[in-house]
């Protein structure tokens, strides 16, 4: 596994009511449900690397208001061609 270092201003935690761990955890969960959002990662990946289940990361994605489908417009159009 590797590790990445961030240096933060000492009262970053303060401001985001967080200590150094919850900070670290949500910055991790942020990143994942953005990088997902930009359709650059599946959900089972992302739910990996936030270190939840993949259930947990879609309910992640619903509180975060995310659409958990991740579909082209032509994807889109197909699938309600079929219907």
């Amino acid at each position: 596994m590797t590790t990445i270092t961030l240096n933060l201003p000492d009262d970053v935690y303060g401001a985001l009511r967080k200590a150094p761990g919850d900070f670290a955890q949500e910055l991790l969960l942020a990143a994942t449900c953005h990088w997902y959002a930009q359709g650059q990662l599946a959900q089972d990946k992302a739910a990996e690397i936030a270190g939840l289940s993949r259930a947990e990361f879609i309910d992640e994605l619903a509180r975060r208001r995310i659409p958990v489908g991740q579909y082209s417009a032509e994807e889109m159009i197909e699938e309600v061609c079929r219907a």
